[in-house]
């Protein structure tokens, strides 16, 4: 699992990033969104090398080189994207930084792994086709690694749905870290909320 989070609040990126990574996330994706998104995500690379050195950081929302180049010499250990783009792919291929792009299509798919891309992310998960969508790719290219984000939710139905149809990982935004949460300043409850879903996707894996 991938969560997902964005703010333009050091202090509360900060603690977002402690309570994934205690709830059992070594991973998190920052996104790129918002004025000065990448000084944000330079105090909180810093920050975690320090203080969580375990992290892996990593940015999302990259839709050119430039953002790649800039986030990767911030100290962005990946990069995602909501789209395909093959220029940021030979951006990350040179620092040998893994690239997740977005992809909507069979063909997309198959161009970004003649780009490098090992995990492939379909974006936006629900409205591309859902599991129904995975599942189909699956069939004919059963080699494909594929993580949705957008329409996964951390409930075991729908994890359960996603994995049965084979994907590999899942990004999770705001239904992870909720808006709720982060609102009444609850990182205990990110922390549990990270937990718990980790385990649901545990057990749906060692159920198939």
């Amino acid at each position: 699992m991938v969560p997902v989070f964005y703010s333009a609040d050091v202090e509360v990126a900060k603690r977002v990033a402690a309570a994934v990574f205690a709830g059992g996330s070594p991973l998190l994706e920052f996104t790129n969104r918002g004025d000065h998104a990448w000084e944000v995500f330079t105090e909180l690379e810093r920050h975690c090398a320090r203080e969580l050195p375990g992290m892996i950081l990593g940015v999302g929302s990259v839709v050119d080189p430039g953002t790649a180049s800039l986030y990767i010499n911030c100290g962005a250990n990946f990069v995602v994207g909501p789209i395909l783009n093959a220029d940021v792919a030979r951006a990350c291929n040179r620092r040998k930084i893994p690239y997740s792009p977005g992809c909507g299509s069979a063909s997309e798919i198959s161009q970004a792994e003649e780009l490098g891309c090992e995990i492939v992310k379909v974006f936006p998960g629900a409205e591309v086709g859902g599991p129904k969508f995975v599942k189909a790719i699956k069939g004919p290219c059963p080699w494909v690694s594929i993580m949705p984000t957008g329409g996964v939710e951390s409930t075991e139905a729908s994890l359960k749905a996603w994995f049965d149809a084979g994907v590999a990982c899942v990004g999770m935004g705001s239904n992870l870290i909720t808006k709720e949460l982060l609102k009444a300043g609850d990182y205990a409850g990110i922390t549990a909320k990270v937990k718990d879903t980790l385990e649901l996707i545990g057990k749906v894996r060692a159920g198939k």
